[in-house]
This record gives C-alpha cells, structure tokens and sequence, in this order.
C-alpha cells in the first residue's frame, strides 16, 4: 500500500480527526484501543494499547 499523507486540524475541544484511510493502511480496526504518546522528537505516535504493554513488560521502549 502507497501510504497516503492527510491533513487534519486539531478542534477546538481537543480532539483530532483521523480518516479511516490512514487507519486501514495502519492496519487498526475500529474499535481498537491505542496509546498516544509523545516521542520527545516533535511526532506524536500511536501504538496498539496491546503492544505497548507488551512490549513495555518485555523491557522494550515504546
């Protein structure tokens, strides 16, 4: 899959809008819950909450 840029606006309450399109090439599913978090570079990532944890109780970085 070509990954396909999208521009989105963070709202004023907050929240942010993330097209399907980015979700599907990601792979995640409606529904599923994931962790933000900051990688102290300016990016914001998003992790399956499951492999986070996994790989955070395994002695991995997120």
């Amino acid at each position: 899959m070509i990954p396909t840029p999208s521009e989105i606006t963070v709202g004023q309450d907050g929240t942010v809008p993330i097209p399907m399109s980015i979700l599907a090439e990601a792979g995640i599913n409606p529904g599923e819950t994931l962790l933000a978090f900051s990688d102290g570079d300016g990016r914001i990532a998003l992790r399956r909450l499951g492999d986070a944890l996994s790989d955070l109780v395994n002695g991995r970085p997120l």
